[in-house]
């Protein structure tokens, strides 16, 4: 019998039961383990550690609420089970004995009021009006929240019902997110791309009593479907002046004042009955099938989650030195709320809100203005920082390119170092520090900022050495919606290119059924892992098993250093036609990365007799509408350049066949090729794409990632019309000379 992989940061993680043939190892600390017969073997533990046999242990209760000493163990009574689907559910929390996973549980309320005792007078929230900011304390902070929790109840709040939020990150935003918590409600984000219709699943499956618009064209979609939605009670709106007055519809300033006559008691009988194993939030993940699953994070799963990051990557005190960070990544996913709610709330945090249009390009702008100490940005913020630092470096004087590839060559090489362990920095380094390093930094905003992280989808190794040759190290890390965020971060002193990082303290991985390579199913544990999906059964235990694993759905190892590596997603594996499985994405990623002028790889090949690629090439964008151009994108421009075509459009190349850039692309596929592990994982015909996919052009579904909740473009969902089929094996040649048009294509279209 194949046996699993269980890595662990701090503690060994008690099972209610023991697990058969597992390996635990202890990523905190170096070495070796191994595992006997046909187990897999995990060198990441300083010694040999033995497989944990515990016994059950008693539960045992903490004011009022039950936890488990031992481990995750289902079972139907209110507060005794690992998950729940009902709405006033309570879970066993998953306490250790000792370290991160023993601190006393606490609940939203109590984390506020730990943050205003402690921070009163520092600046909280900060939001630019007019041209100036204006600035919250924690004490006014926790004041703003306490009058939107009573104003709540006015408007009929009711007990375990949602507040739907639906805008950009705001001060509003985070005090009705909190307001709606403190009230005894769910706070629940809703995308603000999101149709009127996908606005209505959302408002219905979480009972929504209160909507909270941004404005007007937000107002809309909520107008379009409130006939429809018999719990709710109230709109408010808080980013513009109300155009029409209705019924029941509140502007920010007249909601704020509903809840003046509310009794203080009242609120506090109300928080008083709240407990850390309840829900309070409610994050809506979708995925490639199926309606939104409404994921129930618990007061725990957010204090706890929270407290344990922010020691973990170090994070500074404010009593010490208060740490800034800018809020623009979207507040419905988890990633931003862990990041600019409850993280900064933990150790009194200054959060400064970027304008609407941050991603179409203002972000950098803030940036600037703030110089945050810590930034987290998805791939594509890198990458479009990337494009657009490569395009104003291609206008520089050649002295300037010159010296330019001088430090970016000595970063690269220095930082490489200092990631194998080697500390000592040359003169040169030193010289670029002061010459290039520097000036980059301060020109986007980053001169201060000590933590730049990346998450939410596969980033390329190309734009984490573009940076790391710049002297900015951007650190990954890996979690879901289901894990409260993060699981796994790298950090500054403990990173490896591709890896995301070693486990947080008191959260542990497990590798489940993995293959010779040590590749399996990635499970987590901790107290970190979500309460079930609402109202969807099947679903939760779907995801987490009987044992009280959260499974993944993502493929894994770890190195011989305990950093987690992720190679694939489970249902990605193709399966030829000889029934080889094969996991795209690294195939994928080293096309990318071969051939830089490609913007998407896609394999095809399930029942086929061999693989096929679709490929795409780097356009430009539009910033509003996300439609992909037919302008080359400035990097493939260089591409081309340096390869002696002078194409300037993706038509260009496939409308003449450019020799030049389809020799190029061949020899970068053939190159890959060499590298097969056998035949069958060699891309054998492959086609070039008239339209880089994307949303707008209906190849791509609304699909939002697993990992931290965020937007996960690399992992495609194709929304494909199959009834018109592209036969690859009938080409005579290596790449399929025709241009068809993205949403044409069949995933069995090439074979």
């Amino acid at each position: 019998m194949r046996g699993t992989v269980l890595c662990e940061s701090d503690a060994r993680m008690a099972l209610a039961e023991p697990v058969s043939s597992v390996a635990y190892c202890n990523s905190a600390l170096q070495g070796s383990c191994e595992v006997a017969g046909e187990d897999v073997l995990l060198n990441s533990s300083p010694r040999t550690a033995e497989p944990h046999n515990s016994e059950p242990g008693e539960d045992s209760k903490i004011e009022g609420y039950q936890v488990n000493s031992l481990g995750p163990k289902a079972s139907s009574s209110p507060g005794s089970s690992m998950w729940t689907t009902r709405r006033d559910g309570e879970v066993k929390l998953r306490m250790e004995e000792k370290g991160p996973g023993s601190e006393a549980p606490k609940t939203v309320h109590q984390l506020l009021e730990e943050s205003v005792n402690k921070y009163s007078d520092y600046y909280a929230l900060a939001s630019k009006k007019n041209g100036k900011w204006i600035k919250l304390t924690y004490k006014m902070y926790y004041n703003e929240c306490w009058k939107a929790a009573k104003s709540f109840l006015k408007l009929g709040l009711e007990r375990f019902h949602g507040v739907g939020i639906l805008g950009f990150n705001s001060a509003e935003w985070f005090i009705a997110d909190i307001g709606a918590i403190l009230a005894g409600g769910f706070a629940v984000g809703i995308y603000t791309t999101n149709s009127p219709e996908a606005c209505h699943y959302v408002a219905e499956n979480c009972s929504a009593n209160v909507i909270v618009v941004e404005n007007h064209k937000q107002l809309q979609k909520i107008l379009e479907i409130e006939h429809r939605l018999p719990h709710l009670k109230a709109i408010v709106q808080y980013g513009e002046e109300i155009k029409e007055q209705r019924p029941k519809l509140y502007s920010w300033r007249q909601f704020m004042e509903l809840g003046m006559d509310v009794p203080d008691e009242r609120l506090r009988e109300i928080i008083a009955t709240q407990k850390p194993n309840q829900c309070c939030t409610l994050i809506y993940t979708s995925g490639t099938t199926g309606q939104p699953k409404g994921v129930m994070l618990s007061h725990d799963n957010l204090t706890w989650t929270a407290a344990v990051a922010t020691r973990f990557i170090m994070l500074r005190d404010a009593r010490d030195k208060q740490e800034e960070v800018v809020s623009y990544l979207p507040l419905s996913h988890i990633a931003a709320q862990m990041c600019d709610i409850w993280a900064a709330m933990t150790l009194g945090v200054q959060v400064y809100f970027a304008q609407p249009d941050a991603l179409k390009g203002s972000l950098v702008e803030t940036l600037r203005e703030v110089r945050p100490t810590a930034f987290l940005g998805v791939p594509r913020v890198w990458e479009k920082m990337e494009e657009k630092m490569k395009s104003v470096g291609m206008k520089a004087s050649a002295l300037r390119r010159k010296v330019a590839a001088w430090a970016k060559g000595v970063g690269l090489q220095t930082n490489l170092k200092k990631m194998d362990g080697l500390s000592q920095e040359p003169v040169n380094f030193r010289l670029a520090r002061q010459l290039v390093y520097r000036k980059v930094r301060k020109a986007i905003g980053l001169d201060r900022c000590t933590k730049c992280y990346t998450g939410a989808a596969p980033i390329t190794r190309e734009t984490l050495e573009f940076f790391l040759s710049l002297n900015i190290p951007v650190l990954e890390l890996y979690g879901m919606s289901e894990s409260s965020g993060p699981h796994t971060i790298s950090l500054p002193h403990a990173f490896k290119l591709g890896s995301c990082g070693k486990e947080l303290s008191g959260c542990y991985t497990l590798i489940h059924k993995p293959d010779k390579d040590g590749i399996g199913e990635i499970c987590f544990s901790g107290r970190h892992v979500f309460m079930g999906y609402l109202n969807m059964e099947d679903k939760t235990k779907e995801a987490i098993d009987q044992d009280g694993w959260l499974h993944s759905g993502d493929l894994g190892k770890h190195d011989k250093d305990g950093f987690l590596f992720i190679t694939g997603r489970i249902k990605e594996l193709i399966i030829t036609a000889g029934g080889e499985n094969i996991p795209p994405v690294p195939i994928e990623d080293a096309v990318k990365n071969a051939v830089p002028i490609i913007s998407n790889a896609m394999l095809v090949g399930d029942k086929a007799k061999f693989l096929s690629m679709l490929l795409t090439l780097k356009c430009v964008v539009d910033a509003e509408t996300g439609e992909p151009g037919d302008d080359l994108a400035p990097e493939a421009l260089e591409f081309c350049q340096r390869l002696g075509s002078k194409a300037t459009k993706v038509s260009e190349i496939i409308s003449s066949k450019d020799k030049a850039i389809y020799t190029a692309i061949q020899k970068g596929i053939s190159s890959v090729n060499e590298g097969a592990v056998s035949n069958a994982q060699k891309v054998q015909k492959w086609v070039l794409l008239e339209k880089d996919f994307s949303v707008f052009g209906g190849e791509l579904g609304e699909w939002w990632g697993s990992v931290w909740g965020l937007p996960c473009a690399p992992s495609l969902v194709l929304n494909i019309n199959t009834t018109t089929a592209l036969k690859a094996q009938s080409c005579p040649w290596p790449f399929l000379p025709v241009a068809f048009p993205c949403a044409s294509l069949g995933w069995d279209d090439l074979g």
